[in-house]
């Protein structure tokens, strides 16, 4: 059979707005977020990885990586759906040997529309086509084009960063791959009092970057998130495929690391993790079939290793053992951190206490990968590259 490949597929009627849910004082929180993997030549195994997020919260102030973000004002939605928000740019970039971080921190408002907006150029569908577009002078924006066809991205690194070796522009076009990976996921759940998230998610695509005018071929993933609630301690991760499978992992869980102050790893209160429940997916390209598992566990070693590698601060970067399972399969992961990158929120809240959140996240090199299924056992072995990032973030935001 086959398959239509030429634009994204699913219900994107919601990817430009931010009014889907009420919002909560302190607590709502939104962005949009692209991770773009390139296939390193020069150090097999690994992959260059360009992060992007435009972002806004719910808050009076915030402190982000020692920058204080005060908003200034609230969301505004217009009659026609657009909306201008106050928020930040961020990013990081990891060569396959340097991580550049952060790329860009950039304060500004953003104006969100759709193909549908006046302000559109063109007469619109509604089908998902429309942008995100800071307004500042460079072009820093992401968007959909006409008939779902592709995404565009477009970032100028912060001067800081370029002094110290990073590229100054990224251009990226992301472009259908292959079935589900590609077709967007939708995902909207309420707890009580209106607290909840709604993510939209597309799992893998093909990407064309030019970095400085270099023209560089991998993959990509990207998702729009909403959450309304307080920010837990979280393990997730992702991996892609030579042939467009897709795997990842998602284990929230309480630890003693939820009272956490600051980005140091390895305490000693970081001793257990309860519960041990989690989900995960896998596209499996060679069968077509899509195996949703309901089990995963994590386990966060220390690489113990003679080539183990070390964040900035001298730290041991982490192994993550991850196994997914459902009645019919099952993936058992070991993966190891290459780099690090991470993002440091204090958030004031009453009675003079600050609350504190960690994320992490590393781009990974596959040590091993086993999955068994009823067509049988395939291994790291049975593919010729295997990328992807993992996140791990402590501490509780509320």
């Amino acid at each position: 059979m086959i398959q239509d490949n030429s634009h994204f597929k699913g219900d994107f009627s919601s990817l430009w707005r931010l009014d889907v849910m009420p919002p909560i004082r302190r607590l709502s929180w939104w962005w949009w977020w692209a991770l773009i993997l390139i296939p390193d030549p020069d150090r097999p195994g690994r992959s260059k990885q360009l992060m992007i997020l435009w972002s806004t919260k719910e808050t009076p102030a915030i402190r982000v990586s020692g920058h204080w973000w005060k908003p200034g004002g609230r969301m505004f939605v217009d009659e026609h759906g657009g909306h201008v928000i106050p928020g930040m740019v961020c990013a990081w970039w990891f060569d396959g040997e340097k991580m550049f971080e952060p790329l860009v921190m950039r304060e500004c408002r953003m104006a969100s529309i759709s193909d549908t907006h006046p302000l559109w150029p063109g007469e619109g569908k509604g089908e998902g086509a429309g942008a995100v577009i800071p307004l500042i002078p460079q072009d820093m924006s992401i968007g959909m084009a006409p008939g779902n066809k592709s995404f565009w991205i477009n970032l100028s690194s912060d001067e800081e960063a370029v002094t110290r070796g990073a590229p100054s522009k990224f251009e990226a076009e992301l472009t259908p791959w292959w079935g589900p990976p590609s077709e967007l996921t939708y995902k909207n759940n309420e707890y009580f009092l209106g607290m909840g998230y709604d993510i939209l998610r597309l799992q893998a695509t093909k990407c064309r970057l030019v970095v400085d005018g270099e023209v560089l071929e991998g993959t990509g993933y990207f998702q729009k998130v909403s959450v309304q609630a307080p920010s837990f301690p979280w393990f997730w991760g992702m991996l892609h495929f030579n042939d467009g499978s897709y795997l990842d992992w998602f284990m929230p869980h309480v630890t003693p690391m939820w009272s956490a102050r600051d980005d140091k790893p390895w305490r000693l209160r970081d001793f257990f993790r309860t519960p041990n429940i989690g989900t995960g997916v896998f596209q499996d390209r060679k069968t077509g079939k899509t195996q949703n598992f309901d089990n995963c566990t994590v386990e966060l070693c220390k690489q113990s290793s003679e080539d183990a590698l070390l964040d900035d601060k001298g730290n041991v970067l982490p192994e993550f053992r991850v196994k997914v399972w459902n009645d019919d399969s099952s993936a058992t992961i070991r993966v190891r951190a290459v780099s690090r990158a991470r993002w440091i929120f204090d958030q004031p809240t009453r009675a003079s206490w600050v609350s504190h959140l960690t994320y992490n996240e590393y781009p990974l090199e596959v040590v091993s990968i086993t999955f068994e299924d009823s067509e049988g056992v395939r291994t790291e072995q049975d593919y010729e590259w295997i990328h992807g990032n993992a996140e791990h973030a402590w501490g509780v935001l509320h």
